[in-house]
């Protein structure tokens, strides 16, 4: 990954303090994903409709499966 450029702090809008920063080139996210696909990724989703939203959040906060919960719009 590429280096957050020296004056970075004093460029950022408004912001007086920094905990955690990502500054990526696109050059770095294709880096990414070529080395992701070299490894067996197998992701676990579940789909909700939009309409759906508050039942995803219940369930992520319940805890009833693994994975990341998806939202989709018709």
């Amino acid at each position: 990954m590429c280096q957050r450029p020296a004056d970075y702090d004093q460029n950022v809008l408004g912001e007086r303090i920094i905990g955690s920063v990502t500054a990526n080139t696109r050059q770095d996210g294709l880096d990414l994903l070529r080395k992701a696909a070299a490894i067996p990724i197998k992701p676990h989703t579940v789909h909700f409709p939009l309409a759906e939203a508050n039942q995803a959040l219940q369930a992520l906060k319940a805890g009833p499966f693994q994975g990341a919960a998806v939202l989709a719009t018709p």
